[in-house]
């Protein structure tokens, strides 16, 4: 006579699926941000990039989206303008006290100058595609986005040098013209360490510090610093 088949043991009940990690505010506004530089640079048409598109790109609703932003313009400003309001803030701030615990010096000129180099290639690096939509794009955007946020970058920078050279008693007569060559030319960087093959960034950067200092900057004695 057969004995009976042993019982088969019991199947391991399924694992209960892990509770999905909720983001915070700061994590989402920060992927939806990344997510409406995506869909404008796809897109290649800001006007045209709707909420749901930039909705779609995230993979969350237009109902999050605007739970943390009013509208498309806001997130625009955000996503571009921002990074470039923020990096001119810092390098403006870094100048108004560059020479508060030391006087400024040839060699302290040239550190300054080769930092705000790297500050400014990379924060126009990071936002390049999208630059360039606002830049070159529709004109009545670009106009506005140029004389509202990037003109004025520039001329903020351009006072904080000029201060500066008034403390060591010096006539800054163009710091408007520096400001922008100096824009221009981390623009012209950033394209060639966001595209060009084995761009030397380092050697750029070392090359053109030295020269904008030479060429716009006069040369800053200590012993000038008014107090």
């Amino acid at each position: 006579m057969t004995s009976p088949a042993a019982p088969s043991p019991p199947e391991p009940e399924p694992a209960a699926p892990r509770p999905r990690r909720r983001l915070t505010a700061e994590a989402r506004r920060s992927s939806i941000l990344a997510a409406a530089r995506r869909a404008f640079t796809e897109t290649g048409d800001i006007s045209g990039t709707t909420i749901k598109v930039i909705a779609e790109h995230s993979g969350i609703s237009e109902g999050v989206i605007y739970r943390h932003f009013e509208s498309k313009d806001q997130l625009f400003y955000e996503a571009v303008v921002e990074p470039l309001k923020q990096a001119v803030d810092d390098l403006v701030a870094a100048t108004a006290t560059v020479d508060r615990d030391q006087p400024m010096t040839p060699e302290l000129q040239l550190r300054t100058m080769t930092g705000l180099y790297r500050q400014l290639i990379s924060t126009l690096e990071e936002i390049l595609p999208l630059l360039g939509l606002v830049l070159f794009g529709d004109p009545q955007v670009a106009r506005r986005f140029f004389q509202e946020n990037f003109a004025v970058a520039m001329d903020r920078l351009a006072e904080a040098w000029r201060e500066v050279e008034n403390r060591y008693g010096f006539p800054f007569e163009s710091p408007d013209i520096s400001a922008r060559a100096v824009m221009g030319i981390a623009f012209i960087l950033a394209l060639e360490s966001h595209h060009g093959k084995g761009f030397d960034r380092h050697r750029a950067v070392s090359l053109i510090s030295e020269g904008t200092v030479k060429g716009f900057f006069p040369p800053l004695e200590p012993t000038r610093k008014r107090r």
